[in-house]
């Protein structure tokens, strides 16, 4: 019998190592975690060990594609398909100018969550639960786009394309610092959380009339958690933070909601 598996990327620290302890104690099957650095994942694993926990990491890069590649074959290879996929990995970057912060974080957050995406979903199996790891922030960015740019990203048809243009449109208008003239939210951070939680509504449209049954994506906000990202400033733990994202990805085979959601304490919110 295939052993089931989970991944986490982004998972040797802060809310995804939260993710990879809480799915060793409830997911039956194999948590691999991944990070961009071996030594910290492997550092990662020994910290679950410590706890009677097991895990296997897998080195990844979500800005690489070739690296990404190679999490597809090895995952192909060693259990033909995934039933959880948490999409954890991502950065907020305050340094630079913003056309810079724009290109890096959207870089990241949005174009390299899409690439896993596109890569990973042809191997997930029917009832596969994937989490993309969005915030608040992407809340307030799309109340704080004008209403003619809210009114684009909250088309109910949008396309993958169509998203994806107005990410690289906001990311060209902030290297021109045009951005807000544009009527795009200021901050990098925020717009590219944006265009992880309108991916996920897409994801889901998609994955309604795929032929393998009952596909659950949804967008997770993990809440205000004290990580490195936050500079430790969060009054949630991460394993507070942990804990949507992980219900999600539990989530029971046949849920009808939530189901291409946008989710915070376990409740969806009406986004936008």
């Amino acid at each position: 019998m295939t052993t089931r598996v989970a991944i986490v990327t982004g998972a040797n620290k802060g809310i995804g190592s939260a993710i990879v302890e809480s799915l060793c104690k409830q997911f039956d099957g194999d948590v691999i975690l991944t990070g961009r650095s071996e030594e910290r994942c492997k550092a990662a694993v020994a910290q679950l060990q410590e706890k009677g926990l097991s895990s296997k990491y897998y080195t990844l890069d979500i800005d690489d594609s070739s690296s990404i590649t190679k999490l597809k074959d090895f995952v192909n290879d060693n259990y033909g398909g995934i039933d959880i996929l948490v999409n954890n990995a991502g950065i907020s970057n305050k340094v630079g100018t913003i056309g810079e912060r724009a290109t890096t974080t959207c870089g990241t957050n949005y174009f390299g969550t899409l690439n896993v995406c596109n890569t990973l979903f042809p191997l997930l199996n029917p009832h596969a639960r994937v989490v993309n790891v969005s915030s608040m922030a992407s809340q307030e960015a799309i109340s704080k786009c004008s209403e003619e740019m809210r009114s684009k990203f909250k088309q109910s048809n949008i396309t993958m394309d169509e998203l994806t243009a107005l990410i690289q449109q906001f990311i060209e208008a902030a290297q021109n610092d045009d951005h807000e003239k544009q009527g795009f939210f200021l901050k990098p951070y925020g717009m590219s959380k944006l265009g992880v939680t309108v991916m996920t509504f897409i994801q889901q449209r998609l994955l309604n009339s795929d032929p393998r049954e009952d596909i659950i994506v949804n967008a997770s906000c993990p809440g205000y958690v004290a990580t490195d990202m936050t500079l430790h400033k969060g009054p949630k733990t991460i394993m507070q933070g942990a804990d949507t994202p992980v219900y999600l990805a539990l989530l029971p085979p046949g849920t009808s909601s939530p189901k291409g959601d946008f989710v915070s304490e376990r409740t969806i919110e009406n986004w936008g």
